[in-house]
């Protein structure tokens, strides 16, 4: 049998599969109370075949929640928590609720101009406030609340809780040094700055009775200079084992820490280790979490023994139905999540609900696709993100459609997108859409530039045109130089660049790109492996090899800023390569003209020439639609979508061809 397939007991409660739904804030709720549209969303991924789903965060009190989140800080909560458990439970999925206090996390904007409450009154750099430092008599209320929450969650028919001991919310902060000065008995030593999180827990088992299963999900690795470690962490684990906890999901790194978590960048499954660490020293199941979007990395992880179960959160967004396409032997039909974040985490930031940029009947699973009263005959020209979205909208809806594409293969810009190191993913979301037209029936031309006469005499009673875009061309004097090239034409790999690179234009293409450039050179993961276990080199000097190539990299923004198009869960990681990889950030920097050996730019200090070999155009593009004009009084309806009607992000892309397909 499939490893990934097999039962588990947690406490006393069989879970069919290994799959564990980890929580995530979805901003679903409206004053605290369940929502159709969550209950309909994680009713899908039940239905999908998720053996436990944990939905959460669910409110222990509200000076450390928010309004979006999961009302369970009082007793009229628990009809919405039935609602929500029935709808998970009634396709044989467990159900479990995160329960968690923000702490110092909590804006007060939310908490109607009260401050956030936290061990001792040190400022948090995700939300720029500084708490107030909790009484020492207010520190048992609160734990009571924990397990009252939990009892509501009980009796709201959860077949679980799980304790939220990590992130860097309220347990957290109780248990580490940065965050805990307190001098009584809840700081100081390491036994007394436990004491909060395993009275949390034993609080909760006395409330609880000894046969409903106690979760916790805490770091491995708190990623914070002076904060928490593995060796630490593990004796809390112990800790909380010991009070009563019977799983533990094993997370990491606190929202402050400045190591990249949840980005593309992070290999899969590259924080499983620290579960299998945790497994090395508990009795009860571990579950391995972060980054974790493919059966077959998932299966190597239980087979190795590094977990006992895996967490998967944002892969079953973009493929709520993953588990029984294992089950079915359809592995090649899954729509992997590629950490984008376009749609999930920067939709949180934005106070959006969740929705996602693979997937884009996440978040509206309320909205059925109904099929077309009569079928019609539908071209889709252009084979990238909005175009393969729209063809299978349509096909959904029972038409016939056939996609035209001009280059050898699919995906357009994704392609692009996925050029830089660390954004390699995109591509398997364009391998994955493609296996979506093939299965769905839709016929496939590729190499194939189709024109307003094709489409004319095709006998189509419908064409979107997803035609894309193209660079723009700059007003810059030089800029038609034989050593000046298009971003796009280098990150596809049809032009290459010399030793000094100036990259003109800092947004999402034009910091891609510097990053590109400058990882050239730089030593790949197995010579560093080798290099580190043979200790041919010093860490310092694998470090260097891993972060300086062989270009001179210089990045010129006339704004003052980079990346203003990138997202928030993605920018500050990108911007911090930019540093680490040693390219050189001008904003504020207007390019003058173009010289035979470099650019000219103005600056708040001046006009100066910036040397180079090779300059990179990244300053933006523009729709291209060569077909609307011809078809617009052919009698056949045409719908624009992505960029050709509209610069956008491939998020928006997606959703209007999605859109557009199913209003034909």
């Amino acid at each position: 049998m499939d490893p990934l397939l097999q039962p588990i007991t947690i406490n006393k409660t069989e879970v069919r599969n290994r799959f564990y739904m980890t929580a995530m804030h979805l901003n679903m709720c409206q004053d605290y109370e369940v929502s159709d549209r969550i209950c309909a969303f994680y009713e899908e991924r039940a239905k999908g075949g998720t053996g436990m789903i944990c939905v959460g965060f669910v409110s222990v009190d509200p000076l450390g929640s928010m309004f979006t989140n999961i009302g369970a800080h009082d007793d009229k909560y628990i009809p919405g928590l039935a609602r929500l458990s029935g709808a998970i439970n009634k396709h044989g999925a467990r159900s479990c609720a995160q329960i968690n206090h923000q702490g110092r996390y909590a804006f007060s904007m939310f908490l109607k101009g009260e401050k956030p409450v936290a061990p001792s009154a040190i400022a948090s750099r995700l939300t720029g406030e500084t708490p107030r430092e909790l009484a020492a008599d207010e520190i048992p209320i609160i734990i009571d609340k924990y397990a009252q929450t939990a009892r509501r969650c009980k009796e709201g028919g959860f077949s679980a809780v799980e304790m939220l001991c990590g992130t860097g919310y309220l347990i957290s902060q109780f248990l580490s040094p940065l965050t805990n000065k307190r001098e009584d008995e809840w700081g100081g030593s390491e036994e007394n700055r436990m004491k909060f999180g395993v009275q949390v827990i034993e609080a909760t088992r006395k409330i609880c009775g000894p046969d409903y299963p106690i979760i916790v999900r805490m770091n491995g690795n708190d990623m914070m200079e002076g904060g928490m470690r593995g060796d630490e962490l593990r004796r809390f684990a112990k800790a909380l084992e010991a009070a009563g906890a019977d799983a533990f999901c094993i997370n990491v790194g606190w929202h402050e820490a400045r190591v990249p978590q949840i980005t593309m960048g992070v290999p899969r499954a590259n924080y499983a280790y620290l579960a299998r660490r945790m497994k090395e020293v508990l009795t009860v199941p571990v579950i391995a979490s972060h980054r974790i979007n493919d059966p077959d990395d998932a299966r190597e992880l239980l087979l190795t023994e590094y977990c006992d179960m895996i967490g998967m959160g944002r892969a079953l967004i973009a493929d709520p139905h993953l588990v029984n396409k294992i089950a079915e032997g359809r592995e090649d039909d899954i729509l992997h999540c590629v950490a984008c974040a376009q749609g999930c985490f920067d939709h949180v930031f934005q106070l959006r609900p969740v929705e996602c940029l693979c997937n884009p009947r996440a978040g509206h699973e309320l909205e059925p696709v109904e099929k077309a009263d009569k079928p019609r005959k539908v071209a889709v020209v252009g084979g990238g993100p909005a175009g393969m979205s729209a063809a299978l909208a349509a096909a959904d809806r029972g038409h016939d459609v056939t996609i035209f594409e001009k280059e050898d293969f699919l995906g357009g810009q994704i392609n692009l997108a996925a050029a830089p190191a660390g954004r390699e993913e995109f591509i398997m979301l364009a391998d994955d859409l493609e296996m979506k037209l093939i299965n769905a029936g839709i016929t496939i031309e590729i190499g194939h530039e189709v024109t307003a006469d094709e489409i004319k005499q095709g006998g189509f009673d419908a064409v979107v045109l997803a035609t894309g875009a193209v660079p723009l061309a700059p007003p810059i004097p030089g800029s038609d130089k034989p050593h000046v090239i298009q971003s796009w034409d280098y990150l596809s790999g049809q032009a290459h660049a010399g030793r000094r690179v100036v990259v003109v234009g800092g947004g999402a293409v034009g910091v891609e790109t510097a990053l590109t450039l400058a990882e050239e050179g730089t030593i790949n993961a197995d010579t560093a492996k080798f290099l580190l276990v043979n200790q041919a080199e010093t860490p310092e000097e694998i470090r260097y090899l891993c972060t300086h190539g062989t270009k001179d990299v210089t990045l010129v923004e006339m704004i003052g800023k980079v990346g203003k198009d990138i997202g928030k869960s993605t920018r500050w990681t990108m911007t911090l390569d930019l540093g680490r990889l040693g390219v050189k950030v001008l904003t504020k920097t207007k390019v003058l003209e173009i010289l035979d050996d470099g650019v000219k730019v103005e600056t708040a200090d001046g006009v100066k020439t910036l040397p180079a070999d090779t300059i990179v155009l990244a300053i933006g593009s523009r729709p291209y639609n060569p077909l609307g004009e011809a078809l617009a009084d052919s009698g056949i309806e045409v719908v624009t979508v992505g960029d050709a009607k509209k610069i956008g992000l491939a998020f928006d892309a997606v959703h209007s061809g999605h859109k557009a397909g199913l209003s034909l």
